[in-house]
C-alpha cells in the first residue's frame, strides 16, 4: 500500500472576536520508503564520501553527493529514466526528505554527477563499504564469494583499459554465442549483507 505525505499550509484569521484557521493549500506527495533510504544513506555517509572524493564548485546548487543519494532513492523506490527523475522528485517527497528541490535533479545535473564519480568509483565503493562495516558492526573475518557470468549483446571491439573486456567463454546461462564478463559478489559469513562486488573478464 502506498504511503503518502499530506502537507497543509494554514492561515489564521479572526472572525467576530474569535480565531479561525483556514487552509490555504494542500499538497499530497508520495512518501513510500524515502525516509528509510535517506536514513540508510546517512548511516553509510554516502553524500559525505562522494563530496569528499568528488567536490563541486562553491556556487553549485547541490553537491554530487546529494545527487547520488537522490538517484539511489529513485532506483530503490521508483526507477525512472534519467530525464524523468525530476518529475519523480516532484511527485514524491524528495524535497521534504532529502532537502533537494525537484528541478535541481534534471538529467544534465545527474549526468555531471555521474561523470564526476566515474574516475573515483572504486574509492567511493570502498569507502561506503568501510562505512557500512563500521555502522552495522559487520564481522568481515570470513567472506563468501560467488562468481557468475553476464552475457552481453554487441560487438565490443574496443574497450577502455580500466574496464573488463567482454569475450567468449564458458557461459553459465548457456549462451556461448554471446560475449560475457564475469561478476563476483561477496557477503559476510553470518548475515546476507552484500559487502562487495566486482567484474572481471
Amino acid at each position: 500500500m502506498p504511503v503518502w505525505l499530506h502537507i497543509e499550509w494554514p492561515r489564521h484569521r479572526a472572525r467576530r472576536g474569535r480565531a479561525e484557521t483556514v487552509t490555504e493549500s494542500v499538497v499530497v506527495k508520495r512518501l513510500a520508503a524515502l525516509p528509510v533510504v535517506a536514513d540508510l544513506c546517512r548511516r553509510l555517509e554516502v553524500a559525505g564520501i562522494v563530496d569528499r572524493l568528488c567536490p563541486v564548485r562553491e556556487f553549485a546548487r547541490i553537491s554530487h553527493g546529494e545527487v547520488v543519494e537522490a538517484s539511489i532513492a529513485n532506483r530503490l523506490t521508483s526507477p525512472s529514466p534519467m530525464w524523468k527523475v525530476d518529475e519523480w522528485a516532484a511527485d514524491c517527497a524528495v524535497e521534504e526528505v532529502f532537502g533537494i528541490e525537484s528541478d535541481a535533479l534534471n538529467d544534465d545535473r545527474i549526468a555531471r554527477a555521474l561523470d564526476a564519480i566515474a574516475h573515483e568509483v572504486e574509492a567511493v565503493v570502498g569507502s561506503i563499504g568501510a562505512a557500512g562495516i563500521a555502522a552495522f558492526g559487520l564481522d568481515v573475518s570470513r567472506l563468501h564469494r560467488d562468481m557468475t557470468s553476464i552475457s552481453l549483446h554487441g560487438a565490443f571491439e574496443r574497450v577502455e583499459e580500466e574496464y573488463p573486456a567482454p569475450r567468449y567463454g564458458h557461459s553459465k546461462d548457456r549462451r556461448p554465442d554471446l560475449k560475457q564478463i564475469q561478476a563476483g559478489l561477496a557477503v559476510t559469513a553470518s548475515t546476507t549483507r552484500t559487502l562487495a562486488s566486482s567484474s572481471t573478464v
